[in-house]
Protein backbone atom coordinates (compact mmCIF):
# COMPACT_ATOMS: atom_id res chain seq x y z
CA UNK A 1 0.00 0.00 0.00
CA UNK A 2 1.25 3.48 -0.88
CA UNK A 3 0.08 7.03 -0.25
CA UNK A 4 -2.63 8.21 -2.63
CA UNK A 5 -1.48 10.16 -5.72
CA UNK A 6 -0.68 13.76 -4.81
CA UNK A 7 -0.52 13.06 -1.06
CA UNK A 8 2.61 12.85 1.09
CA UNK A 9 4.05 10.91 3.98
CA UNK A 10 6.21 12.98 6.32
CA UNK A 11 9.07 10.89 7.70
CA UNK A 12 11.01 12.45 10.60
CA UNK A 13 13.36 14.44 8.33
CA UNK A 14 10.51 15.76 6.18
CA UNK A 15 8.45 16.51 9.28
CA UNK A 16 11.37 18.51 10.72
CA UNK A 17 11.56 20.54 7.51
CA UNK A 18 7.80 21.14 7.55
CA UNK A 19 7.91 22.26 11.19
CA UNK A 20 10.83 24.57 10.39
CA UNK A 21 8.68 26.26 7.75
CA UNK A 22 5.72 26.53 10.13
CA UNK A 23 7.89 28.01 12.90
CA UNK A 24 9.28 30.70 10.63
CA UNK A 25 5.82 31.53 9.29
CA UNK A 26 4.52 31.95 12.83
CA UNK A 27 7.48 33.95 14.11
CA UNK A 28 7.43 36.51 11.30
CA UNK A 29 3.64 36.87 11.20
CA UNK A 30 3.56 37.52 14.95
CA UNK A 31 6.30 40.14 14.63
CA UNK A 32 3.89 42.01 12.34
CA UNK A 33 1.13 41.85 14.94
CA UNK A 34 -0.88 39.08 13.26
CA UNK A 35 -2.74 36.61 15.47
CA UNK A 36 -3.41 32.99 14.60
CA UNK A 37 -6.81 31.49 13.89
CA UNK A 38 -8.17 28.51 11.93
CA UNK A 39 -11.37 27.09 10.49
CA UNK A 40 -12.70 23.60 9.73
CA UNK A 41 -11.21 21.35 7.07
CA UNK A 42 -14.75 20.47 5.92
CA UNK A 43 -17.16 23.12 4.63
CA UNK A 44 -20.41 23.23 2.70
CA UNK A 45 -19.73 22.81 -1.02
CA UNK A 46 -22.12 25.70 -1.63
CA UNK A 47 -19.66 28.08 0.04
CA UNK A 48 -17.15 27.42 -2.75
CA UNK A 49 -19.80 27.51 -5.50
CA UNK A 50 -20.89 30.91 -4.28
CA UNK A 51 -17.35 32.26 -4.49
CA UNK A 52 -16.00 30.56 -7.63
CA UNK A 53 -18.96 29.21 -9.59
CA UNK A 54 -20.22 25.69 -10.29
CA UNK A 55 -17.07 24.70 -12.20
CA UNK A 56 -15.06 24.74 -8.95
CA UNK A 57 -16.75 21.49 -7.87
CA UNK A 58 -14.67 19.48 -10.37
CA UNK A 59 -11.55 20.58 -8.47
CA UNK A 60 -12.81 19.59 -5.02
CA UNK A 61 -12.74 16.49 -2.87
CA UNK A 62 -16.48 16.57 -2.17
CA UNK A 63 -19.14 14.13 -1.04
CA UNK A 64 -22.53 13.84 0.66
CA UNK A 65 -22.11 13.19 4.38
CA UNK A 66 -24.30 11.04 6.65
CA UNK A 67 -26.55 14.03 7.31
CA UNK A 68 -27.15 14.26 3.55
CA UNK A 69 -25.22 17.53 3.37
CA UNK A 70 -23.03 18.22 0.35
CA UNK A 71 -19.61 19.00 1.79
CA UNK A 72 -16.06 19.53 0.52
CA UNK A 73 -12.54 19.43 1.93
CA UNK A 74 -11.31 23.00 1.85
CA UNK A 75 -9.33 24.01 -1.26
CA UNK A 76 -8.53 27.45 0.19
CA UNK A 77 -9.25 29.52 3.30
CA UNK A 78 -10.66 32.82 2.02
CA UNK A 79 -14.32 31.68 1.83
CA UNK A 80 -14.10 30.35 5.40
CA UNK A 81 -12.50 33.61 6.51
CA UNK A 82 -15.33 35.60 4.93
CA UNK A 83 -17.92 33.39 6.65
CA UNK A 84 -16.23 33.71 10.05
CA UNK A 85 -15.63 37.45 9.78
CA UNK A 86 -19.24 38.07 8.76
CA UNK A 87 -20.41 36.21 11.87
CA UNK A 88 -17.92 37.66 14.39
CA UNK A 89 -16.50 40.94 13.08
CA UNK A 90 -18.37 43.03 15.68
CA UNK A 91 -16.47 41.21 18.42
CA UNK A 92 -13.10 42.56 17.28
CA UNK A 93 -11.50 45.96 16.91
CA UNK A 94 -10.51 46.78 13.32
CA UNK A 95 -8.37 46.19 11.50
CA UNK A 96 -8.17 42.46 12.03
CA UNK A 97 -4.71 41.05 11.29
CA UNK A 98 -5.12 37.28 11.18
CA UNK A 99 -2.99 34.42 9.94
CA UNK A 100 -3.56 30.69 9.65
CA UNK A 101 -1.49 27.62 8.79
CA UNK A 102 -3.55 24.71 7.52
CA UNK A 103 -3.85 21.83 5.09
CA UNK A 104 -5.77 22.25 1.84
CA UNK A 105 -7.00 19.88 -0.85
CA UNK A 106 -7.65 20.13 -4.59
CA UNK A 107 -8.64 17.24 -6.84
CA UNK A 108 -6.63 18.20 -9.90
CA UNK A 109 -3.73 16.98 -12.01
CA UNK A 110 -0.58 16.91 -9.93
CA UNK A 111 2.55 18.53 -11.35
CA UNK A 112 5.73 20.16 -10.15
CA UNK A 113 4.90 22.56 -7.34
CA UNK A 114 1.25 21.48 -7.14
CA UNK A 115 -0.04 18.42 -5.31
CA UNK A 116 -3.53 17.34 -4.30
CA UNK A 117 -2.82 18.39 -0.73
CA UNK A 118 -0.52 21.03 0.65
CA UNK A 119 0.03 23.21 3.68
CA UNK A 120 -0.50 26.92 3.31
CA UNK A 121 0.04 30.12 5.24
CA UNK A 122 -2.79 32.65 4.88
CA UNK A 123 -2.37 36.24 6.08
CA UNK A 124 -5.27 38.71 5.90
CA UNK A 125 -6.07 42.25 7.00
CA UNK A 126 -9.78 43.01 7.42
CA UNK A 127 -11.28 46.45 7.95
CA UNK A 128 -8.62 48.78 6.51
CA UNK A 129 -9.12 50.49 3.15
CA UNK A 130 -5.92 52.54 2.93
CA UNK A 131 -2.93 51.51 0.82
CA UNK A 132 -0.92 51.40 4.04
CA UNK A 133 -2.46 47.97 4.58
CA UNK A 134 -1.37 46.81 1.10
CA UNK A 135 2.17 47.98 1.80
CA UNK A 136 2.18 46.23 5.17
CA UNK A 137 0.94 42.97 3.67
CA UNK A 138 3.51 42.94 0.87
CA UNK A 139 6.27 43.78 3.35
CA UNK A 140 5.15 40.80 5.42
CA UNK A 141 5.36 38.49 2.39
CA UNK A 142 8.90 39.71 1.73
CA UNK A 143 10.03 39.29 5.33
CA UNK A 144 8.55 35.80 5.52
CA UNK A 145 10.86 34.74 2.70
CA UNK A 146 13.81 36.66 4.12
CA UNK A 147 13.27 34.68 7.30
CA UNK A 148 14.27 31.53 5.40
CA UNK A 149 17.58 33.07 4.35
CA UNK A 150 16.31 34.04 0.89
CA UNK A 151 17.74 37.22 -0.55
CA UNK A 152 16.93 39.93 -3.04
CA UNK A 153 18.71 37.90 -5.71
CA UNK A 154 16.51 34.86 -4.99
CA UNK A 155 12.94 36.16 -5.37
CA UNK A 156 10.87 39.09 -6.61
CA UNK A 157 7.39 40.40 -5.79
CA UNK A 158 5.54 41.52 -8.91
CA UNK A 159 2.87 44.10 -8.08
CA UNK A 160 -0.11 45.15 -10.18
CA UNK A 161 -3.47 46.89 -9.80
CA UNK A 162 -6.68 45.11 -10.67
CA UNK A 163 -8.57 48.40 -10.38
CA UNK A 164 -6.35 49.89 -13.10
CA UNK A 165 -7.50 47.18 -15.51
CA UNK A 166 -11.19 47.46 -14.68
CA UNK A 167 -11.01 51.23 -15.22
CA UNK A 168 -9.17 50.59 -18.51
CA UNK A 169 -11.84 48.13 -19.71
CA UNK A 170 -14.62 50.53 -18.73
CA UNK A 171 -12.94 53.31 -20.70
CA UNK A 172 -12.63 50.96 -23.69
CA UNK A 173 -16.37 50.33 -23.60
CA UNK A 174 -16.04 46.61 -22.73
CA UNK A 175 -19.19 45.13 -21.18
CA UNK A 176 -18.70 44.25 -17.51
CA UNK A 177 -19.68 40.61 -18.07
CA UNK A 178 -16.64 40.31 -20.38
CA UNK A 179 -14.11 41.75 -17.94
CA UNK A 180 -13.14 38.48 -16.28
CA UNK A 181 -12.51 36.82 -19.64
CA UNK A 182 -10.27 39.67 -20.82
CA UNK A 183 -8.41 39.80 -17.50
CA UNK A 184 -7.79 36.07 -17.75
CA UNK A 185 -6.22 36.54 -21.18
CA UNK A 186 -3.96 39.31 -19.87
CA UNK A 187 -2.99 37.18 -16.87
CA UNK A 188 -1.87 34.35 -19.19
CA UNK A 189 -0.20 36.61 -21.78
CA UNK A 190 3.29 36.10 -20.37
CA UNK A 191 3.04 32.34 -20.88
CA UNK A 192 1.64 32.46 -24.44
CA UNK A 193 2.84 33.58 -27.86
CA UNK A 194 2.09 37.25 -28.54
CA UNK A 195 0.13 36.42 -31.72
CA UNK A 196 -2.06 33.98 -29.80
CA UNK A 197 -2.78 36.56 -27.10
CA UNK A 198 -3.54 39.23 -29.71
CA UNK A 199 -5.96 36.91 -31.48
CA UNK A 200 -7.88 36.27 -28.27
CA UNK A 201 -7.97 39.98 -27.37
CA UNK A 202 -9.32 40.95 -30.78
CA UNK A 203 -9.97 44.72 -31.12
CA UNK A 204 -8.38 45.32 -27.69
CA UNK A 205 -5.02 43.83 -28.72
CA UNK A 206 -3.39 47.09 -29.75
CA UNK A 207 -4.37 49.12 -26.68
CA UNK A 208 -3.55 46.29 -24.26
CA UNK A 209 -0.14 45.76 -25.88
CA UNK A 210 0.55 49.48 -25.57
CA UNK A 211 -0.32 49.43 -21.86
CA UNK A 212 1.92 46.43 -21.24
CA UNK A 213 4.80 48.09 -23.12
CA UNK A 214 4.49 51.28 -21.03
CA UNK A 215 4.17 49.41 -17.74
CA UNK A 216 0.76 50.74 -16.73
CA UNK A 217 1.98 52.35 -13.50
CA UNK A 218 -0.50 54.66 -11.76
CA UNK A 219 -0.71 56.70 -8.56
CA UNK A 220 -1.79 53.71 -6.44
CA UNK A 221 1.08 51.56 -7.64
CA UNK A 222 3.56 54.40 -7.16
CA UNK A 223 2.36 54.88 -3.58
CA UNK A 224 2.78 51.19 -2.81
CA UNK A 225 6.22 51.05 -4.42
CA UNK A 226 7.34 54.21 -2.60
CA UNK A 227 6.12 52.78 0.71
CA UNK A 228 8.15 49.61 0.21
CA UNK A 229 11.25 51.56 -0.85
CA UNK A 230 10.93 53.65 2.31
CA UNK A 231 11.26 50.42 4.31
CA UNK A 232 14.36 49.41 2.40
CA UNK A 233 12.48 46.70 0.51
CA UNK A 234 12.47 48.31 -2.93
CA UNK A 235 14.95 45.81 -4.36
CA UNK A 236 12.49 42.98 -3.78
CA UNK A 237 9.63 44.44 -5.85
CA UNK A 238 8.75 45.31 -9.44
CA UNK A 239 5.65 46.83 -11.01
CA UNK A 240 4.18 44.39 -13.53
CA UNK A 241 0.61 44.95 -14.74
CA UNK A 242 0.59 41.55 -16.43
CA UNK A 243 -0.18 40.20 -12.96
CA UNK A 244 -3.97 40.18 -12.73
CA UNK A 245 -4.72 37.10 -10.58
CA UNK A 246 -7.31 34.77 -12.03
CA UNK A 247 -9.94 35.07 -9.32
CA UNK A 248 -12.78 37.49 -10.00
CA UNK A 249 -13.11 38.78 -6.44
CA UNK A 250 -9.91 40.87 -6.46
CA UNK A 251 -10.64 44.61 -6.50
CA UNK A 252 -7.35 46.52 -6.13
CA UNK A 253 -3.62 45.95 -5.64
CA UNK A 254 -2.60 42.36 -6.41
CA UNK A 255 0.79 40.68 -6.31
CA UNK A 256 2.62 37.42 -6.88
CA UNK A 257 6.03 36.24 -5.69
CA UNK A 258 8.39 34.35 -8.01
CA UNK A 259 11.90 32.97 -7.88
CA UNK A 260 14.31 35.20 -9.82
CA UNK A 261 15.43 32.28 -12.00
CA UNK A 262 11.87 31.78 -13.23
CA UNK A 263 12.01 28.00 -12.75
CA UNK A 264 9.12 27.57 -10.34
CA UNK A 265 5.44 28.34 -10.00
CA UNK A 266 4.39 31.36 -7.95
CA UNK A 267 5.61 31.07 -4.36
CA UNK A 268 2.85 33.29 -2.99
CA UNK A 269 0.07 35.51 -4.26
CA UNK A 270 -2.84 37.63 -3.18
CA UNK A 271 -4.29 41.10 -3.10
CA UNK A 272 -7.26 43.25 -2.13
CA UNK A 273 -10.79 41.77 -2.16
CA UNK A 274 -12.98 44.49 -0.66
CA UNK A 275 -16.37 43.02 -1.58
CA UNK A 276 -15.93 39.34 -0.76
CA UNK A 277 -17.19 39.30 2.83
CA UNK A 278 -20.54 40.78 1.86
CA UNK A 279 -20.79 38.64 -1.31
CA UNK A 280 -20.31 35.35 0.54
CA UNK A 281 -22.40 36.19 3.58
CA UNK A 282 -25.85 37.57 2.82
CA UNK A 283 -26.63 40.62 4.91
CA UNK A 284 -23.07 41.06 6.16
CA UNK A 285 -21.50 44.47 6.27
CA UNK A 286 -19.14 45.31 3.43
CA UNK A 287 -15.61 45.35 4.81
CA UNK A 288 -12.37 46.28 3.05
CA UNK A 289 -10.07 43.26 3.02
CA UNK A 290 -6.84 41.95 1.58
CA UNK A 291 -4.69 38.89 1.99
CA UNK A 292 -2.26 36.43 0.48
CA UNK A 293 -1.39 32.75 0.63
CA UNK A 294 1.99 31.01 0.58
CA UNK A 295 2.14 27.25 0.02
CA UNK A 296 4.75 24.85 1.37
CA UNK A 297 5.39 22.84 -1.83
CA UNK A 298 6.95 25.52 -4.05
CA UNK A 299 8.60 27.17 -1.05
CA UNK A 300 10.33 23.89 -0.17
CA UNK A 301 11.63 23.63 -3.75
CA UNK A 302 13.05 27.15 -3.60
CA UNK A 303 14.72 26.55 -0.24
CA UNK A 304 16.18 23.29 -1.54
CA UNK A 305 17.63 25.01 -4.62
CA UNK A 306 19.09 27.99 -2.73
CA UNK A 307 22.33 27.21 -0.89
CA UNK A 308 22.05 29.88 1.83
CA UNK A 309 18.44 28.97 2.62
CA UNK A 310 19.15 25.25 2.62
CA UNK A 311 22.14 25.65 4.95
CA UNK A 312 20.10 27.78 7.36
CA UNK A 313 17.33 25.18 7.44
CA UNK A 314 19.72 22.28 8.00
CA UNK A 315 21.64 24.03 10.78
CA UNK A 316 18.40 25.07 12.52
CA UNK A 317 16.94 21.57 12.35
CA UNK A 318 20.19 20.02 13.61
CA UNK A 319 20.28 22.40 16.57
CA UNK A 320 16.64 21.72 17.45
CA UNK A 321 17.12 17.95 17.33
CA UNK A 322 20.07 18.09 19.71
CA UNK A 323 19.56 17.07 23.31
CA UNK A 324 21.49 18.60 26.20
CA UNK A 325 22.36 15.54 28.24
CA UNK A 326 22.92 11.85 27.53
CA UNK A 327 22.98 9.42 30.45
CA UNK A 328 25.61 6.71 30.01
CA UNK A 329 24.87 3.62 32.14
CA UNK A 330 28.27 1.96 32.52
CA UNK A 331 27.05 -0.42 35.24
CA UNK A 332 23.58 -1.91 35.02
CA UNK A 333 23.24 -1.92 38.83
CA UNK A 334 23.26 1.88 38.60
CA UNK A 335 20.32 1.99 36.13
CA UNK A 336 17.79 2.84 38.86
CA UNK A 337 19.91 5.77 40.07
CA UNK A 338 20.41 6.91 36.48
CA UNK A 339 16.67 6.86 35.75
CA UNK A 340 15.97 8.96 38.83
CA UNK A 341 18.43 11.52 37.45
CA UNK A 342 16.81 11.35 34.01
CA UNK A 343 13.45 12.28 35.51
CA UNK A 344 14.89 15.04 37.71
CA UNK A 345 16.65 16.70 34.80
CA UNK A 346 13.61 16.43 32.54
CA UNK A 347 11.44 17.92 35.29
CA UNK A 348 13.76 20.94 35.25
CA UNK A 349 13.51 21.42 31.50
CA UNK A 350 16.59 19.58 30.23
CA UNK A 351 16.50 17.49 27.07
CA UNK A 352 17.73 14.08 28.21
CA UNK A 353 18.10 10.66 26.60
CA UNK A 354 19.54 7.32 27.71
CA UNK A 355 19.83 3.67 26.53
CA UNK A 356 16.56 1.80 26.99
CA UNK A 357 18.40 -1.53 27.14
CA UNK A 358 21.95 -2.56 28.18
CA UNK A 359 24.53 -1.34 25.69
CA UNK A 360 28.31 -1.12 25.47
CA UNK A 361 29.71 2.13 26.85
CA UNK A 362 31.42 3.02 23.56
CA UNK A 363 28.14 2.60 21.71
CA UNK A 364 26.41 4.86 24.22
CA UNK A 365 28.94 7.65 23.68
CA UNK A 366 28.53 7.24 19.93
CA UNK A 367 24.77 7.63 20.33
CA UNK A 368 25.27 10.72 22.50
CA UNK A 369 27.35 12.38 19.78
CA UNK A 370 24.82 11.43 17.07
CA UNK A 371 22.08 13.07 19.14
CA UNK A 372 24.15 16.25 19.51
CA UNK A 373 24.31 16.05 23.31
CA UNK A 374 26.44 18.66 25.08
CA UNK A 375 27.18 16.57 28.16
CA UNK A 376 27.35 12.89 29.06
CA UNK A 377 26.74 11.70 32.61
CA UNK A 378 28.41 8.35 33.33
CA UNK A 379 26.84 6.17 36.03
CA UNK A 380 29.42 3.54 36.90
CA UNK A 381 32.16 2.60 39.35
CA UNK A 382 32.56 6.20 40.64
CA UNK A 383 29.15 6.15 42.33
CA UNK A 384 27.96 8.03 44.44
CA UNK A 385 29.91 10.42 42.19
CA UNK A 386 29.07 10.72 38.50
CA UNK A 387 31.55 11.40 35.70
CA UNK A 388 30.41 14.49 33.74
CA UNK A 389 32.00 14.75 30.30
CA UNK A 390 31.78 17.83 28.08
CA UNK A 391 31.31 16.26 24.65
CA UNK A 392 32.53 19.40 22.89
CA UNK A 393 35.81 19.99 24.73
CA UNK A 394 36.37 16.43 25.94
CA UNK A 395 36.94 17.65 29.51
CA UNK A 396 35.70 15.37 32.29
CA UNK A 397 35.14 15.80 36.03
CA UNK A 398 33.53 13.97 38.95
CA UNK A 399 30.41 15.46 40.55
CA UNK A 400 28.39 14.15 43.47
CA UNK A 401 25.06 12.82 42.24
CA UNK A 402 23.15 15.22 44.54
CA UNK A 403 24.95 18.18 42.89
CA UNK A 404 24.39 17.17 39.25
CA UNK A 405 21.38 19.42 38.68
CA UNK A 406 23.03 22.60 39.95
CA UNK A 407 26.30 21.79 38.16
CA UNK A 408 24.54 21.35 34.81
CA UNK A 409 22.43 24.47 35.31
CA UNK A 410 25.58 26.48 36.00
CA UNK A 411 27.61 25.08 33.11
CA UNK A 412 24.85 25.48 30.52
CA UNK A 413 24.10 29.01 31.74
CA UNK A 414 27.72 29.97 31.03
CA UNK A 415 27.29 28.80 27.43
Amino acid sequence: MQALPGFRDFLPSECSERNYVFANWRNVARRYGFVEWDGPVLESTELYRKKSGAEIVDQLFHFVDKGEREVAMRPELTPTLARVVAAHEREFKKPLKWFSIGQFFRYEKQQRGRLREHYQLNCDIIGEASLAADIELIALAIDLLRGFGLRESDFVVRISDRQFWTEFLRDQGVAEDKWQEILGIIDKSERELADHTAQKLGPLAGSVTEVLAKGGENDRLREVMDGLRARGLGGFVNTDVRIVRGLAYYTGIVFEVFDRAGKLRAIAGGGRYDNLVSQLSDGAASLPALGFAMGDVVLAELIGETASAREQMESTITAERAIQVYIVIAKEERRGDALQQVQTLRDHGFGVDYPLVPMKVGKQFQTAEQLGARSALVFGDEWPNVAVKDLRSGEQKLVGHEDLLSDLQESLTKE
